[in-house]
């Protein structure tokens, strides 16, 4: 099933780039037509990276000084440089290194200069070792005359990704920042952007106060390419930019660091695209030696949980197909010029050829100097350390900040949804249903296959039989589980279903053997079999560590989630199941434990055929254990990354995955000693949910058991809960 799984994703990855022209509609008559004719493109691409929030306005950065270091740090040939820092948004803000000419002279371009996420400004700019003369760029840049401002960019290191709740991890930085902001809604790529923008804003103001015009241009290398590229295409005030050691097609994306999910961004953007915001506007693409990772720092002293990923230099030839591509797509509206370092594209980045088109660029027409001297440092035993936590504390305090104002957010983003009456309840949430399965589910444009049905008898127990099933679904894409059929159904008569869920790394057997007896199951699909229930355990696909969790990693750069296959496998099922002769179809329920309890959320939330949900072991108040950076059990610190759903903070905590289920019954299971999540949060959670049937007047259609035990099915209350739902049995049976 994974395997089958895993070929369709590829394909659909594939397929990607033919799809995306119905997203575009370029008008290459003028620049200005051109211009707004992307800009629904440029605005869904700056939502996707979480560019959302209003900047904070400033007069110039500030000098970091302190009464054992003044704020100028270095100097180089005719150039000053300054550490500095600059209000972005709330609680963060940009940091790094000012390069300006000395003396009071007029810049000739103003430049964001990205680094790569291991490089330290100080490398960019020659005050510190690292980097090879030739290719510090913002040192360069700066002795020809350029004002250069260098942020300093998270890292790729697990220094300062070690959670208050004592969890500890090998993630990256960036990785660490990229869990809970990605929640929330934002991204790691969109906090430095804002960083970048907050500079332009300086820059541009600071040429309107002094009546010149603004050429301000950005060049990056390694990640710091990836910002360059971004930012050049979302902020029309870059005339120029240079993306370095990073252009490539994008397919593989899910081969590379988590950090780098963008969640939907293949359905629209490849690196061509993006290129192809940035026109008429002038971009210059550097094939060089890229940074290179086989992954994140290594587990280590109970060190562990970051998700793989890799970084790789491209070939030569990927960079040519994607460059042209680029080119066709925006043809002679554009200024775009390939520079290639060495014979293979894996040479230095930051050659003469390259500095040189950017300044021509930027109105510069003097020859490239070559390097100077190297600059003097002015600071003694300069430890970039704190500096760099600092990056990652203001992005997790600003991500908090969201967390901590979401239900608000939620409760505005629901404020459409009538509760006056069950009718109006079922009308006015379609639009929200709508949203879950588009925007944080996913949904593949595509019918369900007929559904093919495979089945095999595999017990023959004394009151009732088992059938393994497999139906079609997709290409390459199955549902299977195990049916158990109570014995003595008379013809004619038409049993309720109880489709009885595993959780993670689970199997069907484990709910659905009779010889199997699962402290954590206790064989429930045989137990209600046994109480005269149609019984169903699906086989879902989280199973396989991380080669499930590699599905997650494609479903994202095309919109989707592993629930994107979950929700079709299910309604085959249920629209199977409901031909059987002696189904009802109409009474067909769902019965989770743990990621089945997750999968009691979003499931019945999208397929209507359930008339009822319970949700065991897994519920709790979602959006906290996603992203708190405090309860141990929180997902930060674990190795389940997949459990990141885009934006879902800002929309659907599980009350609001309830209120999509609603006004059909919903139940939750509790055990006191379940690690999952606190009782507190549980509780606070569900109130929400139980206030919504109270509203609508139908209270006893929820319930809540909490019991003493531990991460388990209890079946006590949820069994007496499904008896009177489903009417089963029905009187003077």
């Amino acid at each position: 099933m994974v395997d089958g799984i895993d070929r369709f994703l590829l394909q659909e990855t594939d397929a990607s780039i033919a799809r995306r022209p119905e997203f575009w509609k370029r008008d290459l008559s003028s620049p200005q037509r051109y211009a707004e004719s992307v800009a629904p493109n440029r605005a869904r691409l700056a939502k996707a990276v979480g560019v959302v929030d209003a900047r904070e306005k400033f007069d110039a950065p500030e000098l970091l000084a302190r009464t054992t270091q003044p704020a100028l740090v270095g100097r180089g040939s005719g150039f000053e440089i300054y550490a500095v820092r600059w209000p972005v948004m709330g609680a963060i803000h940009g940091e790094g290194l000012l390069l300006t000419p000395a003396g009071g002279q007029r810049a000739a371009a103003d430049i964001v200069a990205l680094p790569d996420a291991d490089l330290t400004p100080e490398m960019l700019a020659g005050l510190a070792p690292g980097i090879a003369p030739a290719s510090q760029l913002a040192r360069r840049l700066a002795e020809n005359g350029c004002r250069v401002i260098v942020p300093t960019l998270v890292d790729r290191s697990d220094a300062y990704s070690q959670p208050p709740s004592g969890q500890r991890t090998n993630q990256t930085g960036r990785e660490y920042v990229w869990r809970p902001a990605y929640e929330m809604g934002r991204h790691p790529i969109g906090y430095e952007l804002q960083k970048v923008f907050a500079a332009v804003d300086w820059f541009s103001a600071d040429g309107e106060a002094n009546h010149r015009p603004a050429h301000v241009g950005v060049i990056g290398y390694g990640e710091g390419g990836l910002l360059a590229s971004y930012a050049a295409a979302l902020d029309p005030r870059i005339g120029a930019a240079c993306v370095s050691g990073y252009f490539d097609g994008r397919q593989a994306l899910w081969r590379e660091p988590i950090y780098r999910d963008v969640f939907g961004l293949l359905r629209e953007f490849g690196d061509a695209e993006i290129a192809s915001l940035i026109a008429p506007r002038s971009l210059i693409i550097e094939a060089c030696k890229s940074p290179e990772s086989d992954g994140p720092p290594p587990p280590r002293d109970g060190r562990s949980g970051a998700a793989p990923g890799r970084l790789t230099t491209p070939t030569l030839d990927d960079v040519r197909a994607e460059f042209n591509r680029a080119t066709a797509l925006i043809g002679a509206a554009g200024s775009m010029r390939l520079c290639i370092s060495g014979d293979d594209g894996r040479g230095p980045f930051g050659t003469d050829a390259t500095l040189t088109a950017l300044l021509r660029e930027l109105a510069i027409d003097a020859p490239l100097l070559p390097a100077g001297a190297d600059p003097e440092s002015l600071r003694k035993d300069f430890d970039p350390q704190p500096r760099q936590k600092r990056q990652v504390d203001e992005m997790q305090d600003f991500t908090q900040r969201l967390v901590r104002q979401s239900e608000v957010t939620r409760g505005a983003y629901w404020q459409k949804a009538d509760r006056s009456a069950v009718d109006k309840w079922q009308q006015s949430v379609v639009p929200y249903r709508e949203a879950f399965a588009d925007q944080l589910i996913g949904r593949f444009d595509r019918k369900l296959l007929p559904p093919n049905a495979r089945t095999r008898q595999i017990y023959d127990e004394p009151r009732y039989t088992g059938y393994e099933v497999m139906l079609d679904v997709y290409p390459d894409v199955f549902a299977s589980g195990i049916l158990l059929v109570p014995k003595g159904i008379a013809p004619g008569e038409r049993r309720p279903v109880v489709v009885c869920q595993h959780g993670l790394e689970g199997r069907a057997r484990d709910v659905a053997d009779p010889k199997s007896d699962s402290p954590s199951y206790h064989r429930f699909a045989c137990q209600l079999a046994e109480q005269g229930f149609v019984t169903y355990a699906p086989q879902n696909p989280y199973i396989g560590h991380d080669g499930f969790r590699t599905l997650v990693r494609k479903a994202h750069p095309l919109g989707k989630t592993l629930f994107s296959i979950i929700v079709p496998q299910h309604q085959q099922t249920v629209d199977w199941l409901a031909t059987l002769p002696f189904v009802d179809g109409d009474r067909i329920a769902f019965y989770g434990l743990s990621y089945g309890g997750k999968t009691a959320m979003r499931v019945p939330a999208l397929v209507d055929r359930y008339c009822l949900s319970i949700c065991s072991g897994d519920f709790n108040e979602w959006v906290w254990k996603t992203t708190s950076l405090t309860y141990p059990a929180g997902y930060p610190g674990t190795g389940e990354y997949d459990m990141y759903e885009w934006d879902l903070g800002n929309t659907f905590n599980y009350a609001e995955m309830a209120a999509l289920i609603a006004p059909r019954p919903f139940m939750v299971e509790r055990g006191h000693k379940d690690g999952v999540a606190r009782d507190e949060w549980v509780a606070y959670e569900y109130a929400t949910v139980a206030r919504l049937y109270s509203d609508l007047k139908i209270p006893d259609r929820t319930r809540i058991e909490f019991f003493d035990g531990p991460h388990t099915i209890h079946g006590v209350g949820t069994f007496q809960f499904l008896h009177e739902q489903l009417r089963w049995p029905p009187e003077g049976h």
